[in-house]
């Protein structure tokens, strides 16, 4: 049976989107998880994959064209299905909307649309758990901002939830009184299911979220259509006021139940200037929150401790579950898809890193200036690629795309894995800015503040375990990257010099390939580009 599917909302203030690029043509067969288009959206241009199989039938909304959100966008069934019945449908539904517009003038008639088969008494709302990412499928809550009883205004920050790449704000589009919280802090749920209810104060909203989880069960049951959930359609758990009140009354901690740190922007900032991990700083602030004070006081654990793991009896078997979280599921998808799409190979190659070292050393001499060496190798990839576009491109079923600008993806090691944010046309910008946007981007990524936004665009990808003492590894590429650059330690070893044997340093590196943009040849000629501006950076100044 065909499906259709809507213009989806991408992010958390989307109205209405653009198709930048259709990626699937009508006739083509689409599989579950394929991109069918990239969509322009109010704040970035988004890969928007399928959530049905079968073949794609009509394409609604062309390259270039603007329509709104949940407007009609493709339609996907069996070949050669008939599917007038929904093309007349669509129109008659575009005159529905265009009523139920003028309606809408009206603030309650308006709110009670957002609930569609819910009958809901006069004033009250429901408010669903958002899609806040082009790839989430469900949210966790990481923490409440209002609390049941509070007044809520519209552009009011609800809470803040956990998506599979970053935890964002969430604010309210209605105003009116919390009345219930569907789901605790560190709980989850799927996209669109109940969050909230907000209305008049006093309203008895007992019976709202058993009839909304019905209705929600009567859709499931019929022919599923790949609408796109509304921010703005905010709806609710059945979870009761009482269970939330005894939260704040428990013995309160640093971290959240799903990892997540609460400190102040200055203990932060202190903490960095001090290399103190802020996971190991007991808050004194309210909810726990680490302040000034903490940091400032912080004493460090005796090393050996850290390391003792929990005691087992001998000859007794032990394990504990941990529930995988939204991240590192999106990072388990991605990784597989990457593994098992793209036919990798790798290329391997030691660096002389004496006159990095050097040029480090003095350059670093400069007043206010520290630059690493991972800002070296991301200034002199963004250079060399510059130069070797097939390494910085994607890969699509019908065309390959050479990216003319470098936008370099820096992995960075979280608590709950892996994120990859980016440094914006790496080779437009000098080592100190290079080095000034990696750290600070490594500091949201460990904090949970990185947006879509940061984390979006990436040409290609720099992986670097040196500081961990890894002298060589391969990594997985980050698609739709076409290569990633996996970068070990530096390490002090006799080497052969001028028919001489003496005391260098070297580093390894190694270039995994997609072999269907970047054949053997390409990747070496990229390396030895690469190698000409590492061992002499100095030409990376001209």
């Amino acid at each position: 049976m065909a499906i259709v599917v809507n213009m989806p909302r991408l992010s958390d203030t989307m109205e209405e989107g653009t198709v930048a690029t259709w990626l699937k043509k009508v006739g083509d067969k689409v599989e579950e998880g394929d991109i069918l288009a990239e969509i322009e959206t109010d704040k970035a241009t988004m890969e928007f994959e399928s959530f049905n199989e079968g073949t794609l039938l009509h394409i609604g909304v062309q390259e270039g064209e603007t329509t709104k959100v949940d407007e009609l966008l493709a339609i996907i069934g069996e070949e050669g299905e008939d599917i007038s019945d929904l093309l007349n449908g669509s129109s008659s539904t575009e005159t529905k909307k265009e009523e139920s517009k003028e309606v809408a003038q009206e603030p309650t008639e308006s709110k009670e649309e957002t609930t569609a088969d819910v009958d809901l008494p006069e004033g009250v709302i429901v408010v669903t758990m958002p899609r806040l990412s082009d790839t989430m499928e469900e949210g966790t809550v990481a923490k409440w901002l209002k609390k049941v009883g509070d007044e809520v205004s519209e552009g009011d920050i609800l809470a803040e939830i956990e998506t599979d790449k970053a935890t964002m704000e969430f604010e309210s589009f209605q105003s009116g009184t919390l009345l219930q919280i569907g789901l605790k802090e560190g709980e989850s749920a799927k996209v669109d299911s109940l969050l909230a209810i907000i209305g008049p104060a006093g309203t008895d909203v007992s019976g709202v979220a058993a009839n909304f989880n019905k209705s929600v069960d009567k859709k499931e049951e019929a022919p599923k259509k790949a609408e796109a959930p509304k921010a703005e359609t905010p709806k609710v758990s059945d979870t009761t006021p009482k269970q939330e009140t005894p939260k704040a009354s428990k013995p309160v901690a640093s971290v959240s139940s799903n990892g997540r740190l609460f400190a102040s922007p200055l203990a932060k900032k202190i903490a960095e200037e001090k290399g103190i991990d802020l996971s190991e700083v007991q808050g004194s602030g309210d909810n726990g929150r680490i302040v000034k004070s903490d940091v400032e006081n912080f004493v460090p654990a005796a090393s050996s401790a850290a390391s003792v793991g929990k005691f087992v009896p001998m000859g007794q078997e032990d394990f504990e579950d941990v529930p995988n979280s939204q991240m590192r599921k999106a990072i388990a998808k991605a990784l597989t898809n990457s593994k098992f799409s793209a036919p990798h190979y790798y290329l391997s190659v030691e660096f002389d890193m004496d006159n990095a070292i050097a040029f480090r050393a003095q350059f670093n001499t400069i007043p206010d200036t520290k630059i690493s060496y991972n800002d070296i190798v991301v200034k002199a990839c963004a250079l060399a690629l510059k130069q070797h576009p097939q390494v910085n491109s994607q890969w699509f079923p019908d065309k390959m795309r050479l990216n003319n600008h470098v936008h370099i993806g820096v992995a960075v090691a979280v608590p709950d894995g892996l994120v990859v944010p980016v440094v914006k046309f790496a080779n437009e910008q000098s080592l100190p800015q290079i080095g000034a946007a990696v750290k600070d981007l490594a500091g949201k990524a460990r904090n949970k503040k990185l947006t879509p936004a940061d984390m979006e665009g990436s040409t290609f990808t720099v992986s670097n375990l040196g500081m961990f003492g890894i002298d060589t590894f391969t990594s997985i590429i980050n698609q739709p990257n076409s290569a990633i650059l996996s970068v070990g330690n530096i390490v002090e070893k006799p080497v052969v010099k001028n028919g001489q044997i003496v005391v260098g340093n070297t580093m390894k590196l190694s270039l995994a390939c997609d072999h269907r943009t970047v054949d053997g040849a390409t990747g070496a000629q990229f390396l030895q580009t690469l190698k000409g501006y590492i061992e002499n950076p100095v030409t990376m100044l001209v």
